[in-house]
């Protein structure tokens, strides 16, 4: 997100919400009654991992924006109220609560990083508030209730995915595998990757941890280096992968490194400049896989935000517009009945592919490969699940 577009957002929340304040709204004031529908969205907008939620709210934010401009849902506008859980462990259950309970939002959409919505989940589903991840890939999200769904796949496909291309495009039967253990999206990624590449006749030549946020990864890749591996799978966090490309490039471990979505950012090559070249890591989209729905998006967010969206802008985008089609179908904003149409949705023709909510509330659809080349980011396969 730009400073003007961050700074437009940040004041038109803080302007409707002192207004919320002023005219004395409270809980349930953006319910079925009122003359808006008010959408809530909390988001990493600071922090280790902003690129994250500015990315998703631009997403969002241009979604709500264009609906609006359409004529809005159930003939009501719709209002976009976002808080900022500044990347910070236990933040997402505060903001969330206060966007229920406060300002009677309908629905949650949010967040990117698992475990911050494995925090907010259960606040969702106690209040019966239908929330929609736009990128969590954590298999546990979803098991938290019936109002809690997501427009992404899940880590055991990613983790399948990425072990079948260790094995076809990298050719690596010995991988290393350097896990972040404050995140539950590191963990079970890793997790599903070692599964599938021991079916598919590979070995662990050596698994070490790290904690997100560190900025010393020489004593575990030392030891990395010392088992021989053929490849390193890094699942983890842009800012974290490109410290460790760096050092690892530094201590001569001069092998494949690969991982997943969460190293989609600018960020990453601009941290990790030569050291990130010729790494891969799986997403959910690219701008150049380009469907006439998804050429549309690029245009109308270039010139909204003057850069070509990543993939968890248009997952952001995704979930506003999979809650609207929802609240549509249902002929309602009420949260038990778009719960019911969340559910139902098929082949809904999204920005990032056809997505079709499984039985588990989860999203089945296709990843993408990408390979970091001249400081871009390449878009290499689709994989369908």
């Amino acid at each position: 997100m730009n400073r003007r577009h961050f700074l437009h957002a940040w004041t038109a929340s803080a302007g409707f919400l002192a207004a919320l304040l002023l005219s004395g709204c409270g809980p349930g004031g953006g319910g079925t009654n009122s003359a808006t529908l008010r959408i809530g969205e909390f988001a990493s907008l600071t922090g280790k991992e902003a690129t994250f939620g500015q990315s998703s709210h631009n997403g969002t934010e241009l979604a709500v924006m264009e609906l609006n401009a359409a004529g809005g849902v159930l003939g009501k506008s719709l209002e976009l109220i976002t808080q900022d859980n500044q990347s910070k462990a236990g933040e997402s259950q505060t903001v969330v609560n206060k966007l229920i309970a406060r300002d009677g939002v309908v629905a949650i959409l949010g967040e990117v990083a698992s475990s911050r919505s494995l925090e907010a989940a259960p606040v969702c589903q106690n209040a019966k508030i239908p929330m929609i991840s736009p990128s969590s890939t954590n298999p546990d999200v979803t098991k938290t209730g019936d109002y809690i769904f997501r427009v992404c796949f899940i880590d055991p496909f990613q983790g399948t995915v990425m072990a079948n291309f260790a094995k076809d495009t990298l050719k690596a039967k010995r991988v290393a595998i350097f896990t972040d253990v404050k995140s539950d999206y590191s963990k079970g990624l890793a997790k599903f990757f070692k599964e599938r590449h021991a079916i598919n006749g590979g070995t662990i030549a050596s698994e070490f941890d790290f904690n997100g946020g560190d900025t010393d990864f020489k004593g575990q890749l030392t030891a990395i280096k010392a088992s021989n591996p053929e490849a390193l799978f890094l699942p983890g966090y842009y800012t974290d992968v490109a410290l460790i490309c760096i050092q690892a490039k530094q201590l001569g471990l001069n092998v494949p490194i690969f991982g997943g979505d969460g190293w989609e950012s600018d960020k990453l090559m601009e941290i990790g400049r030569d050291a990130v070249e010729g790494t891969h890591f799986s997403t959910h989209y690219h701008p150049d896989v380009g469907s006439p729905r998804s050429r549309q998006f690029v245009d109308a967010y270039k010139k909204a935000y003057g850069s070509s969206p990543d993939a968890m802008a248009a997952l952001g985008y995704d979930s506003a517009m999979i809650l609207a089609d929802a609240m549509k179908r249902a002929g309602s904003a009420e949260p038990a009945k778009v719960r019911d149409a969340l559910a139902a949705t098929r082949d809904y023709d999204a920005v990032t592919g056809k997505i079709t909510i499984d039985p588990n509330r989860d999203a089945s659809k296709s990843a993408v490969i990408l390979r970091v080349e001249g400081g871009k980011l390449k878009y290499l396969e689709t994989i369908a699940p």
